[in-house]
């Protein structure tokens, strides 16, 4: 093919936002991971990676997959979105050299000189519930508009998605694809008995969420003080697993009101085999979160044979399908009561493991990857001169 600097190449030149493996690793992080993964293996594609990110710029070597090289030239991360906020500039090309296309993994993409734009928006929590957000997240719907004047096309994980990008931002369908993530990368196997004694009980409820409001922890907080998870349900034990976040005051307050907070495990970040284990182990996975673009913790309890019991919020009717207890957003004795159902019933468990492990099969990150490289030949194609 002919690359947009006038020189022939054979592989299309993909540029893509890895600041999200930077830190602790969230779903974002899980997403770039996965797809950078996937690309590295492409003998048609090569892909490049970037951090939006002035001290993390030397830490991206260490995290980024094999057969991705890396761009080791530092961007300053608030000057530069302070920057593309208010102009087209400065383009990345200056930091990547010349490339066919630049993908922005986390709702916002830098402005190029002749590269096609591909935008990845996860949910539009930014549009719907502000006041969970903060600052910052507030800001990318304005990029996100700025990035569609300049021609990019958006990539959203879900149908939900790609139907909310429409309908809220006014984005042109033929500028949107869905095309969905994928499920559970493998990882180490899990053992239910370090799970359970790093719950410290036999059966627990376990959640994993970045402690952030959109997440509503506290609402599960106040689930387990119900009567429905009284009596002989007495001894479950709820485990919060995941990093800190903007929600984190709130989840304490939680914690500290609640009349069983004995029976509450706060663990914070776990590593993958922490998270492995736990998974295994859990008697029931709750996903209690007021608004999901994907929902893939759900679908890795279900990969464990963990039974679901989650808010029907968001996508994750669409994800999740048959294979959960779908209550209420925010309704903290419904989540108690389907949580019953699912502690006290082993056949109704028995099912939904039965159901989840189907489930998460349908979701593959082989499949998410081929969609995003046609994705990038269509925005390439779009992008080309005449």
């Amino acid at each position: 093919m002919t690359g947009h600097d006038g020189g022939v190449t054979d592989r299309l030149r993909v540029a893509l936002d890895a600041t999200p493996l930077l830190g602790p690793r969230t779903g974002i992080g899980g997403f770039t991971s996965a797809i950078l993964t996937g690309l590295g293996t492409l003998p048609e594609i090569d892909p490049r990676a970037f951090a939006v990110s002035w001290r993390g710029r030397d830490d991206l070597v260490a995290v980024v997959p094999p057969g991705v090289a890396v761009v080791r030239r530092p961007m300053a991360a608030r000057p530069l979105r302070e920057a593309w906020a208010r102009t087209g500039h400065p383009v990345i090309e200056r930091w990547t050299g010349p490339i066919d296309v630049v993908h922005g993994t986390n709702f916002v993409v830098p402005p190029a000189r002749r590269a096609a734009e591909v935008v990845t928006v996860h949910d539009l929590t930014a549009v719907h519930l502000p006041e969970l957000c903060t600052p910052d997240v507030r800001r990318w719907p304005d990029l996100l508009r700025r990035s569609i004047d300049r021609g990019a096309m958006v990539h959203a994980v879900s149908d939900f998605v790609a139907a909310e990008v429409i309908e809220h931002l006014g984005v042109d369908p033929g500028s949107v694809r869905a095309v969905p993530n994928g499920g559970p990368r493998p990882g180490p196997p899990g053992d239910a008995a370090a799970g359970r004694r790093l719950a410290g009980s036999a059966r627990y409820v376990l959640t994993l969420a970045t402690v952030e409001p959109r997440k509503d922890l506290p609402t599960l907080v106040r689930a387990l003080a119900l009567e429905a998870l009284g009596g002989p349900l007495a001894d479950v034990r709820l485990v919060l697993a995941g990093p800190d976040g903007w929600g984190t005051d709130e989840l304490t307050a939680a914690l500290a009101a609640s009349p069983v907070q004995d029976r509450i495990v706060r663990l914070g970040w776990v590593d993958d085999q922490d998270r492995a284990d736990l998974l295994v182990g859990a008697a029931a996975f709750a996903y209690p979160s007021r608004y999901e673009g994907f929902g893939l913790p759900p679908l890795e309890a279900m990969a464990a044979g963990a039974p679901v019991v989650a808010a029907a919020a968001g996508a994750v009717p669409e994800v999740a399908g048959d294979a959960a207890v779908l209550v209420a957003p925010g309704d903290a004795a419904a989540l108690a009561e389907g949580l019953r159902s699912v502690l006290e019933d082993e056949g109704t468990a028995a099912l939904l493991r039965e159901r989840g492990r189907q489930r998460a099969k349908a979701f593959d990150w082989s499949r998410t990857v081929a969609g995003l490289v046609e994705l990038y030949r269509d925005a390439a194609e779009r992008r080309a001169p005449p």
